[in-house]
């Protein structure tokens, strides 16, 4: 006659081997959002220059991305998987316009443990009012910090 004890042992055992192999050692710690990337420069002197005050808006939205910050350099702009357009109200030290930039999306791996995100390949971007200079220095959103426009102000 077999024990009872032997055969919830084997079951603890066999469920505690069953977690330990199922769960993986590490956690997500790598960046997954990819931000375009806006670096401020003076329009008047062409070098990098960090704008007084920077209030950002997407389009159709009621939340501020930044609201009169100070001191942002770059500014980090989400931009929609969803969609193929992104509009943003931008106003730097008193001046406004709107930009928007056109983009596809498409799927990309980080790791097994943080899975996928969406990078962005930025096609081409309007201006409403021509209030800034923007100039597109890379074209490829990802997680890499990389600058993809300057804006000239």
């Amino acid at each position: 006659m077999k024990k009872p004890g032997i055969f919830i042992v084997a079951l603890y055992a066999a469920v505690f081997s069953a977690l330990l192999i199922s769960c993986a050692p590490e956690a997500c710690f790598e960046e997954t959002n990819a931000y375009l990337k806006a670096t401020f420069y003076n329009n008047t002197s062409k070098e990098k220059e960090t704008p007084d005050s920077l209030t950002v808006t997407g389009l159709g939205r009621t939340d501020k991305i930044y609201d009169r910050e100070a001191r942002v350099q770059p500014a980090l702009l989400p931009l929609d998987a969803s969609s193929d357009i992104c509009s943003f109200i931008i106003k730097i030290n008193n001046i406004t316009d709107t930009i928007q930039f056109i983009y596809s999306s498409y799927p990309h791996l980080i790791s097994k443990e943080c899975g996928y995100i969406f990078y962005h390949k930025l096609d081409t971007f309007h201006s409403k009012k021509d209030a800034f200079y923007i100039y597109k220095s890379s074209e490829n959103i990802t997680t890499a910090n990389e600058e993809n426009i300057r804006i000239f102000f």
